[in-house]
């Protein structure tokens, strides 16, 4: 089969098309054929071998989420059947005309959604609810704080806590990204070039929970902006882990400091996550209530174009491989 590979660590010219053997299922796991699949941030960090843990990355097939056909079902898979449409969170592979995925981390194609608009849901929608709804903890009628609003994880972050009853604020880099935030339901976004985030959050009268990706110096800015027992979840820290605060005022308004990663975790961990957003979130897909936000699709062979657009953080919302179309 085609598949986009990782030849060694390094720039967006790294990734090259090249046949390899098309993965044989184990007893757990179904084999898709892909027909697209999504592109994320930690496909870049698995690229450049900056992604933790990774190990030597030369001859990886990048890829985290993907929407297709099953092909075939390993022996102990029950409830796929070949012919079914599904997306999937995958550990990697999602680059290529074929995956292997664990059984338990795929979920039914979304009624009337295309494969494109399906391959951007698993890694974002993992993600958010994880560490937004159950790390978090955001409740109805509290307010989250989502950087990066226009990203694929911030998208999809402010669209679920706005149906599902939280007031929401955003930052956003230009004028056209904050447009396009309020339109999915954020309550204020906030141009960061143009404006102190720090100041025109505060003066609504802050905020629950933080989902922050940057790291660096918005961490003490994040923890002020917190109402006495919010909640700060990092998921990314692309301005650097280090960070210097207050910790006397974290104890003093009982305030929670959490992340995570998503990749390493367990396939248990996954499985019980999948039927989470499965219950919680699949039921706002249908009507498009929540609705796919992609700014462009690409095929496989451009691959390295998808890398540099996110690297070039000018995009709104997702961008997708095509495969197999």
């Amino acid at each position: 089969m085609q598949a986009l590979v990782i030849t060694r660590p390094g720039g967006p010219e790294v990734l090259e098309v090249r046949e390899i053997p098309r993965p044989v299922p184990t007893a757990h796991e179904v084999l898709i054929k892909v027909h697209a699949a999504g592109v994320n941030r930690p496909d870049i960090l698995l690229r450049q071998g900056k992604y933790r843990g990774s190990g030597d990355v030369s001859g990886l097939v990048p890829g985290l989420e993907v929407a297709g056909v099953i092909e075939a079902c390993g022996a102990e898979v029950t409830r796929w059947r070949p012919g079914d449409a599904v997306c999937a969170l995958l550990a990697q592979g999602g680059y290529a005309e074929y995956a292997a995925a664990d059984a338990r981390h795929c979920l039914p194609l979304p009624v009337g959604w295309t494969f494109a608009e399906a391959a951007s849901l698993p890694e974002t929608v993992f993600t958010v609810w994880h560490n937004v709804f159950q790390r978090g903890q955001l409740q109805p009628g509290e307010t989250l704080l989502v950087h990066g609003g226009s990203s694929g994880i911030g998208v999809t972050a402010v669209q679920l806590a706005h149906l599902l009853g939280s007031r929401v604020v955003a930052t956003a880099g230009s004028e056209e990204k904050c447009a396009a935030v309020h339109a999915l339901g954020a309550n204020l976004v906030v141009n960061y070039r143009e404006q102190d985030f720090e100041a025109v959050v505060a003066e609504t009268g802050g905020v629950d929970v933080v989902l922050d990706m940057i790291g660096g110096d918005y961490t003490a800015k994040n923890l002020r902006l917190l109402r006495d027992d919010g909640r700060l979840v990092f998921i990314n820290a692309m301005q650097g882990g280090a960070a210097s605060f207050n910790a006397l005022e974290v104890m003093a308004r009982r305030l929670t400091i959490t992340g995570s990663t998503l990749r390493p975790r367990s396939a248990e961990f996954k499985a019980g996550l999948a039927a989470a957003v499965e219950r919680h979130v699949w039921p706002l897909l249908p009507d498009r209530r929540f609705r796919p936000v992609l700014h462009t699709t690409l095929t496989l062979v451009e691959a390295a174009d998808a890398h540099r657009l996110l690297e070039s953080s000018t995009h709104i919302g997702k961008v997708v491989l095509t495969v197999n179309d």
